[in-house]
């Protein structure tokens, strides 16, 4: 086989652009240009709306966009996490049905994973899946569901055998959001933001069809989408400048798309600020608060190596690995030396959430967001147990339900 030329992909896609982007249509009927192409996804496979380029390719591609100033497909859960996952998992008849509306921009997705009674054992879960006839009747409970509130389809975990093991008895589902049995409520956050949302399933139903995978084998397909989404470091899409109809419409779809991330910089610990707001409040004299902002850069750096090493391995078209985790662990401790280091600076200011300097308001809000990071996304004590067992090679921890049918295991919810 010929090897991809970089040049000629460039050349090709540029080509493309000049003969096609136009910023006067309208948007779906750009994206549905971007489908038949391949360039609005061109590292997927070329018989799902892609054109089978490498990983390593991807960036020349974007770069290539960026220079026209031309919109690609949407940014959230449905590019990043449901698309990929279909892919990896699903048959040809879902992978046809589903893939091009997120091309598109028709169809938005939600992630129905975590339960209030299951914490970071997510294969706890007790949501029930039961046959009736060609359908799947659902009833449970799930939470911290971003952008579940205008999400048409969710990704959804549900037991479906109680006399198996609990990593046994999963199926993954594709659940349609707008139907009677689907209640979705906002949390209201510490920080005053509602990002996130809890979701009642009473009766809901699903078809024989939109299963991913087999029956009681879902667990190994709700691997593959949480590898996925430590892989992704920031959901959403990039900002677009200029005039026209398609570039007005992406930007009315981005504010909604990144709205529940607002506050996801101050989650991280904003260590960006450490330095200029050391030397505002005059606390860079202090040789302790310098020792603790040194520290927190060292930290950032090595993570941004960190980060380096897992894109090299994307490129290569390597499937998402534990690197994910160390990433992911980098970054909450990243945002926990932050929050430390902000703390010094600021001293008993940094309480003031309401304070009419915005400064200070930002820190607050800094405080009460940074927690969320060792939490989202699985927690650290989940990352290191990957870790451990799969880049230092120890023993699992030994567990209290092991073998057992999941029917018999003590649980905190009623099932």
């Amino acid at each position: 086989m010929n090897e991809i030329n970089e040049e000629d992909v460039r050349l090709e896609v540029r080509n493309w652009l000049s003969a096609n982007w136009d910023p006067e249509s309208d948007l779906l009927t750009w994206r549905n240009k971007l489908a038949d192409s391949g360039w609005g996804t061109p590292t997927w496979p070329k018989e799902w709306w892609g054109r089978g380029l490498p990983v390593a390719l991807s960036d020349v591609v974007a770069q290539e966009f960026r220079a026209a100033g031309a919109v690609g497909i949407p940014g959230g859960v449905g590019a990043a996490l449901a698309a990929a996952t279909l892919l990896e998992h699903a048959s040809e008849i879902v992978k046809k049905h589903y893939l091009r509306p997120i091309i598109t921009g028709e169809d938005t997705w939600c992630q129905l994973f975590s339960e209030p009674g299951s914490g970071s054992d997510l294969a706890g879960l007790t949501t029930r899946a039961e046959r009736d006839g060609d359908d799947w009747v659902i009833n449970g409970q799930k939470v911290w569901n971003t952008s579940a509130h205008h999400a048409r389809w969710g990704m959804l975990l549900a037991r479906t055998n109680w006399d198996v093991p609990k990593h046994s008895g999963i199926t993954y589902f594709i659940i349609e959001m707008d139907q009677p049995g689907v209640v979705v409520r906002p949390l209201r956050q510490s920080n005053g933001h509602s990002s996130f949302n809890e979701v009642f399933l009473t009766d809901a139903r699903v078809s024989e069809g939109n299963l991913i995978g087999e029956v009681d084998r879902g667990w190994t397909v709700a691997l593959a989408t949480l590898a996925h989404e430590r892989r992704v470091a920031r959901i959403g899409s990039r900002r677009v400048l200029g005039k026209g109809r398609a570039l007005d419409e992406y930007r009315d779809e981005l504010r909604e798309i990144m709205e529940p991330y607002t506050w996801y910089p101050q989650r991280a610990g904003r260590p960006d600020l450490l330095v200029d707001r050391a030397n505002k409040t005059g606390a860079s004299s202090d040789p302790a608060v310098r020792q603790e902002i040194a520290r927190v850069l060292a930290l950032a750096r090595a993570s941004e190596w960190t980060g380096r090493r897992a894109k090299a391995a994307q490129k290569l078209g390597r499937p998402p690995g534990p690197e994910g985790s160390i990433a992911k662990l980098c970054t909450s401790n990243i945002a926990k030396a932050s929050a430390r280091a902000h703390t010094l600076v600021s001293g008993g200011e940094a309480m003031l959430a309401e304070s009419e300097d915005t400064d200070t308001a930002l820190v607050s809000e800094i405080l009460v967001s940074v927690p969320a990071q060792s939490i989202a996304g699985g927690t650290d004590e989940i990352q290191r147990n990957i870790i451990s067992e799969r880049v230092l090679g120890l023993p699992k921890l030994p567990s209290v339900d092991s073998g057992k049918a999941f029917r018999d295991v003590p649980k905190n919810l009623a099932s």
